[in-house]
């Protein structure tokens, strides 16, 4: 196997998104959860995402995981990996864009920009804008991990490199591929470590493709890889996909930990189809039989159609009960109970099942033991629909990060399911 490109994602969700964009703009793409056994047997691709569940986790963990999947990559022939971070940036004053980015660019410069037009991500002066609105005034600065309350990427990130950061400004952009390497060429002759650049639209990410491939590293959202994509292509690079359509039976179910507003009007809107459970976040912290409760309720009811079992809240809940118990705490107990309630789900059946909410995704394909996905249908702009590769019961899932699809998502996603 040569990969054309190699994909390191810090989330479960952010990597199906970036795999299901690189499906559809013609690279063979499977996406692994963590770096594959040497048992796994992977088909004949062109790229491969190795998701890992680092975006949270302590920068030094997240650096030696993300330094493991990047030298697997790299013995599999792929010149260039994108370091795939969320399309929101985010990340805490800490990290852990910057260090993970120190310390797989080699000294060389890397190409930074989480412009995903197709989900409202814009990036103008180095600023990032979330639907036209400055990802600080955004619903994003209050998000209960890492709220991002500053929009000048070229600060943020400045703050968590070794390295100073520079800017490479729409203008330039606009002025096509050979004044993007250009102008990477100056600033790293002037000692920066990374460039954000400004994209708008999807036009800018082609550009941005075709000049960050000159370099081994470059670190962005979906919308890069989406640049990256079309320039392998243009290069002759690209093959038939991979089929993932087969069905496989069983009955579906939905679970979501998502606390964002798009998360919980889906929910709402799914109430008027299919049964939903909401579960008391208090009961499971407590571990007051939520989760058994939860199966026998499931169980009851999956014999005839999907059901939905919900720990989302609105954020004035959230943030009372992070007061009460510590932030990490509520969201470990929560995870863990989803992922518990999965792994039931799937002894009694499920074999379709959607996922809503990053940590959520993570801690249920690490419950489930999935290894890796071939890419199917997008149910939404970033979601694909999911098969399984490898191991004894083929399932097909769609791991949804909190913000992304419409109202109708869990109904959408469990038609194309079937």
């Amino acid at each position: 196997m040569s990969l054309a490109l190699g994909a390191v994602a810090d989330d479960y969700t952010g990597a199906s998104d970036l795999a299901n964009t690189l499906t559809r703009a013609g690279l063979r793409t499977v996406q692994t959860i963590g770096i594959p056994a040497d048992n796994l047997v992977l088909p004949e691709v062109d790229a491969v995402v190795v998701a890992l569940k680092s975006r949270s986790i302590p920068a030094a963990d997240a650096v030696a995981r993300s330094r493991a999947a990047e030298a697997w990559l790299r013995a599999r022939g792929a010149g260039h990996v994108l370091f795939k971070i969320c399309s929101t940036f985010d990340s805490t004053p800490a990290g852990n864009i910057g260090p993970v980015m120190d310390a797989l660019r080699a000294g060389r410069i890397a190409l930074v920009t989480p412009t995903f037009p197709e989900t409202g991500r814009t990036v103008y002066q180095g600023h990032l804008f979330v639907g036209g609105v400055p990802l600080n005034e955004s619903p994003l600065k209050d998000h209960p991990l890492n709220p991002m309350r500053d929009a000048d990427l070229v600060r943020v990130l400045a703050r968590q490199s070794t390295a100073p950061v520079g800017l490479v400004d729409l203008p330039i952009v606009a002025a096509g591929p050979a004044a993007v390497a250009a102008r990477l060429d100056a600033l790293a002759a002037e000692g920066m470590g990374a460039a954000i650049a400004d994209a708008v639209f999807e036009s800018d990410l082609e550009t941005l493709g075709k000049a960050a491939l000159r370099h081994p590293l470059s670190v962005g959202a979906s919308g890069l890889g989406l640049g990256l994509a079309r320039a392998l292509v243009a290069a002759g690079r690209g093959g038939r996909g991979t089929d993932a359509d087969a069905p496989v039976g069983g009955h579906a179910a939905c679970l979501a930990g998502s606390c964002s507003q798009a998360t919980l009007g889906q929910i709402a809107a799914a109430e008027a189809v299919m049964p939903v459970l909401r579960l008391d976040p208090e009961r499971i912290l407590a571990g007051a039989g939520a989760v058994s409760d939860a199966v026998a309720w499931a169980g009851a009811r999956i014999g005839a159609g999907p059901v939905l079992i919900a720990s989302s809240a609105e954020p004035a809940t959230v943030r009372a009960l992070q007061a009460r118990h510590g932030g990490e705490a509520v969201g470990h107990a929560i995870e863990a109970a989803l992922a518990a309630l999965a792994e039931a789900l799937v002894a009694r059946g499920v074999r379709r099942l959607v996922v809503a909410g990053g940590e959520t995704s993570g801690a249920v394909v690490d419950r489930l033991g999935l290894r890796a996905f071939l890419l199917g249908p997008e149910i939404a702009p970033g979601v694909p629909v999911l098969r399984t590769l490898g191991g004894a019961t083929p399932m097909r899932l769609a791991l949804k990060s909190g913000n992304f699809g419409g109202p109708d998502f869990f109904v959408r996603a469990l038609a194309l399911m079937d």
